[in-house]
């Protein structure tokens, strides 16, 4: 067997291929994104990627050739399994085919999303079936699992990495899998099973809770579902709490029962009452939600068994966002009355790290757009509806420029929820990247035409997918594996759904952006300005600014206005970190003094 170090995600992504998988589509979002992109490189020609418009779109694709016998996966991230949560359902009942593995990537902080949900309660609400690995090697092992049992048992079946699982690095064992197909390959064949009704719905969900249970059974015998130690205290963990939990074990030198859950839904009852009716007490270590503490509870209360389950419920577990060791070994130590280590307790708490703001990168479009709208709309009774992206970092001081944001796709759908509450008080803007635009933007500007509320649309238009690294999307004009694809086009689709004269303005033309936006926001109706300039990422400047001192006469407005990171004051003067500045100029389009002046690094 080869070895080769890869991440959680990269694990995931080559065992999907030696899974044999044909046909690959997601939408890109942090923790899950690696995925996709390690399929997209490193798949034959005969695998079909794609980054799709939104995770609804994706779980339909994979649906449809899954109906065809090809194996199939998605990627996601928690949230986006909110849009994708139609298909889904009804997925469930009508089967598939070929496997069908949706890989949702849970954050749990959350570090770089909206909700910290847990996608274990969704697979049980959902009836889907969910593996939850702890390391590299078992994302690689259950991935191929997770094939075998949607193709068996003819359903989808959910893997859910958590943040931590995603990025950590391990030295896995690894197959040759160009050569390893599935050979199961009918083709699409027409009949009604693929049309979902109430009474044939009716009785798929009896067949899936049959299903359920006999998955039970498989799953108490499942290797990596396993109990370990001795004595009569236990651990019961899942995922990387489990190896947060050996570590908290290991340090306090204290020897326990371990039990670890890697199929939360099915859950392994029959394993799992074995090991309970082995301890007295039991404490639960899981990331995010009560689910396995829940589930030994009802096999308490079923069974008529005497331990004590103790976790979140209890409140002597985390109640929220990440487990670590070390605030594990402290609940180890209360709840189990175990000494802590000599010293340990005099240890000194680590320093609390110093609190940043989060903020654009400097020379970041966004900084212009919303610089120029603040402008135009000074002394103006304004409401700025925000989405999901960079470009929601537009709400930090100073810019101050975003004043709700809910969930992708909801800006402009927000701000006439606002205006139909409060009606001409206000002037109403939306903001959403191109990106997001084409993943549910255009439907809540249709909504705007259609019910014919007035607002202005601003598109921030930066050419790319930039808060998760860069993947393209419908207006790039590239694919998931950067080959050339048609190109939409952001004004025609925004005259398409009755948007008519939409400018496109460069928004570090400082002036004309300011005069497009008071022109443009005092039309009736619904209206849309397109800011177009690309991610710093995608063009990198050799121009920079520079403060000429002897004009600068420490205003400090610059800093106070902009907030770029590029720009601080020392002894009195501005000054301009030059590994930061990408020379956009904004900052020369409001110096009084002309003492912004450009130059080349």
């Amino acid at each position: 067997m080869a070895k080769k170090l890869m991440m959680g995600n990269q694990a995931l992504a080559y065992g999907a291929l030696k899974a044999g998988v044909k046909v690959v589509s997601g939408y890109p979002g942090t923790p899950s994104t690696e995925v996709l992109e390690t399929i997209a490189k490193e798949a034959p020609e005969d695998v079909y990627v794609e980054w799709s418009a939104n995770e609804k779109c994706a779980i339909e694709v994979a649906a449809g050739a899954s109906y065809s016998g090809k194996r199939t996966l998605v990627t996601m991230k928690q949230v986006g399994l909110n849009a994708g949560t139609d298909p889904l359902m009804s997925l469930e009942y009508i089967g598939v085919l070929g496997g069908m593995v949706l890989v949702v990537a849970d954050d749990p902080g959350p570090i770089s999303s909206q909700t910290e949900q847990d996608t274990r309660t969704f697979g049980m609400y959902s009836n889907v079936p969910v593996f939850d690995p702890a390391t590299p090697t078992e994302a690689y092992i259950m991935i191929q699992d997770a094939f075998a049992i949607s193709e068996i048992l003819q359903t989808p079946v959910i893997v859910r990495p958590t943040t931590r699982g995603c990025h950590s690095c391990e030295n896995v064992d690894t197959d040759d899998y160009e050569n390893v197909r599935n050979p199961q390959n009918p083709g699409f064949r027409k009949g009604s099973r693929w049309v979902i009704f109430p009474k044939a719905s009716y009785q798929s969900h009896l067949n899936i809770n049959e299903r359920n249970a006999l998955l039970e059974e498989q799953f108490s015998m499942y290797p990596l579902n396993v109990a370990f130690g001795e004595g009569r205290k236990g651990i019961v963990s899942g995922g990387v709490s489990f190896n947060y939990a050996k570590d908290a074990v290991s340090a306090l030198k204290w020897s326990c029962r371990f039990f670890k859950v890697s199929t939360p839904f099915p859950f392994p009852d029959k394993a799992a009452r074995e090991f309970l009716e082995s301890v007295d007490e039991v404490l639960v270590f899981e990331e995010l939600d009560p689910y396995i503490e829940r589930e030994l509870l009802r096999i308490v209360g079923q069974y008529h068994l005497k331990t004590v389950i103790r976790g979140k419920l209890t409140k002597d577990t985390t109640l929220a966002g990440e487990n670590t060791v070390s605030v594990m070994m402290k609940q180890i130590s209360k709840v189990f009355d175990v000494p802590m280590p000599e010293g340990a307790s005099e240890r000194p708490e680590a320093p609390a790290l110093p609190v940043r703001q989060p903020s654009l990168c400097a020379g970041c479009p966004h900084r212009a757009s919303f610089f120029a709208i603040k402008q135009a709309m000074k002394g103006q009774d304004a409401v700025f509806c925000g989405d999901i992206g960079c470009y929601t970092l537009g709400n930090a001081q100073p810019l101050n420029m975003v004043d709700t944001c809910l969930c992708m796709g909801a800006a402009s759908t927000v701000a006439q929820g606002i205006y139909h509450a409060d009606g001409n008080k206000h002037k109403y803007f939306s903001y959403i990247g191109d990106s997001t635009f084409f993943h549910t933007g255009i439907t809540s500007l249709v909504n705007a035409v259609y019910n014919q509320t007035p607002l202005t649309a601003i598109i921030l238009d930066n050419h790319t997918t930039a808060m998760t690294g860069q993947q393209p999307h419908p207006g790039t004009g590239r694919n998931a594996r950067g080959q050339v694809a048609p190109q939409l086009d952001i004004t025609k689709v925004l005259e398409g759904i009755g948007i008519k004269d939409v400018p496109t303005v460069d928004p570090y033309d400082h002036k004309k952006a300011v005069e497009t936006v008071r022109e443009v926001s005092s039309r009736p109706g619904v209206n849309a300005i397109i800011f177009s300039a690309p991610c710093i990422a995608l063009a990198k400047s050799k121009k920079t600014m520079m403060v000429n001192k002897d004009k600068c006469i420490g205003c400090g407005r610059c800093v106070r206005e902009l907030g770029c990171p590029a720009i601080s004051m020392q002894d009195g003067k501005a000054v301009i970190d030059q590994s930061l500045c990408t020379g956009c100029g904004l900052c020369s389009n409001l110096c009084s003094q002309n003492a912004m002046e450009e130059g080349t690094k």
